[in-house]
């Protein structure tokens, strides 16, 4: 498994070891391995993109889950940033994957990013729904799918995509903690947001670690893409108000016209993270429900109470 040591590497590998896989963690180096949950291996490869001898770290080995990319930086534009995201989240996702095949590795699974398929549209997006991305990093990730697929459809090695929306939990960065911190301000002062309508999917990454065992596992995985959320969609306003009560606190929201926020928040140069937390993002992720008979492990309200643990104890 690659991204081991991340956000969410962690909990799949706790979750792989759980269910009786022997894992082996791919990692940068021994400063990296340093903070890996308890697994059966630990391989340092350095530059996931550099001269990587991937047929030795995949030897014996049944199943790839890779995880491990170049994440998305707000706004990053130009053909350098295009050049680095190809590299990391293509060429080296190609590298891992042919030496995976030659291995006679029976099954990849590549979580991707629901950005794959865009932004900003009202209805919920499904799988038969055709590829958008909007940015270097979406549009590495969707190369990357293409070339699993090529990949998988020469060599017989079974290719499952997963593309997640936001992810939240433990040790979460970006988005969902500056929600976290909002909170926060909004129990002491009131926040002009209370009038919110958006709809957001997103999948606690419990969850998401749930359903990456189950994509290494169920037979009817192979060859498939899929959808993954945690099933309940959330307005903004309605988060932070859960958030609040989690926290025993009550958010000071009032409601003021989204336009005029956004509006705001492009004036004091705060467009791209308004459009994040603003905006509509939803998925119909029945079909993983369906075909894997899965279902997610933990509700929203728990997912989101574990976030909350965390991030106040973080805090001390």
């Amino acid at each position: 498994m690659t991204g081991a040591t991340g956000f969410v590497g962690a909990r799949v590998c706790a979750a792989l070891e759980r269910a009786g896989r022997s894992v082996t963690a791919v990692v940068r180096d021994e400063r990296a391995a340093a903070r890996l949950p308890p697994v059966s291996r630990q391989v340092a490869v350095g530059d996931l993109a550099g001269e990587v001898d991937w047929r030795v770290v995949v030897a014996d080995v049944d199943a790839v889950v890779h995880l491990a990319a170049r994440v998305h930086v707000l706004d990053e534009t130009g053909a350098e940033a295009a050049d680095e995201y190809r590299r990391v989240n293509v060429d080296a996702t190609v590298a891992l994957a042919e030496a995976a095949a030659a291995s006679g590795v029976q099954r990849f699974v590549f979580v991707s990013t629901i950005k794959v398929q865009g932004e900003g549209r009202a209805e919920p997006y499904t799988e038969a729904d055709p590829a958008g991305p909007t940015d270097a990093y979406a549009h590495s990730k969707w190369l990357a799918e293409q070339r699993l697929a090529d990949i998988g459809r020469r060599t017989g090695m079974e290719v499952c995509v997963l593309r997640p929306p936001l992810v939240y939990g433990r040790n979460v960065g970006g988005n969902f903690l500056r929600l976290l911190r909002l909170v926060d301000v909004a129990a002491a002062l009131p926040l002009p947001l209370g009038g919110i309508r958006n709809c957001r999917s997103m999948l606690f990454v419990d969850n998401l670690a749930d359903a990456v065992v189950a994509c290494v596992r169920h037979p009817a995985a192979a060859g498939e893409l899929f959808l993954v959320s945690d099933g309940e969609d959330l307005s903004t306003s309605e988060l932070l108000s859960r958030l609040a009560r989690i926290a025993g606190s009550r958010a000071r929201l009032f409601p003021v016209p989204q336009g005029v926020v956004e509006t705001g928040a492009r004036l004091v140069g705060k467009a791209p993270e308004a459009r994040r937390l603003l905006g509509t993002l939803t998925v119909d992720s029945s079909r993983i429900r369906r075909r894997l008979g899965w279902v997610p492990p933990f509700t929203v309200d728990e997912g989101l109470r574990a976030t909350h643990a965390w991030y106040r104890e973080a805090a001390r």
